[in-house]
């Protein structure tokens, strides 16, 4: 059974930090790209940040500089942890663990999302 689950999103005041991580188990998510996107009330869901197999690692424009994404593996789970600094109010949003498998010619072969986890960050 797949599952990916969140933890580590709070209240936090406008420059501070959290870090969210999220557990992947049951499949092999060690060759799937890991990913958090976030969707704020009125808005489309948005990439934050992502990270290959061979952890290289892409950034959405908005929190490049402030955000760092991570991952591990241990026991057969997957680990992505996701640190945050230097939080703004426009940061406020449920963040959305993500997994994709891509096949050779990029296509989607599999993809998961966890269940959110909510951030809030005041002014």
């Amino acid at each position: 059974q797949v599952q990916l689950v969140e933890s580590g999103g709070g209240l936090v005041q406008a420059g501070g930090s959290l870090r969210l991580s999220c557990a992947a188990s049951g499949s092999i998510f060690s060759i799937y790209t890991m990913g958090w996107y976030r969707q704020a009330p009125g808005k489309q869901r948005e990439l934050v940040a992502d990270i290959t197999s061979g952890s290289i690692t892409n950034y959405g424009d908005s929190v490049k500089g402030r955000f760092t994404i991570s991952r591990d593996n241990a026991k057969n789970t997957e680990y992505v942890h996701l640190q945050m600094n230097s939080l703004k109010p426009e940061d406020t949003a449920v963040y959305y663990c993500n997994a994709i498998r891509f096949g050779i010619a990029r296509q989607i072969i599999a993809r998961y999302w966890g269940q959110g986890t909510q951030v809030t960050v005041s002014s």
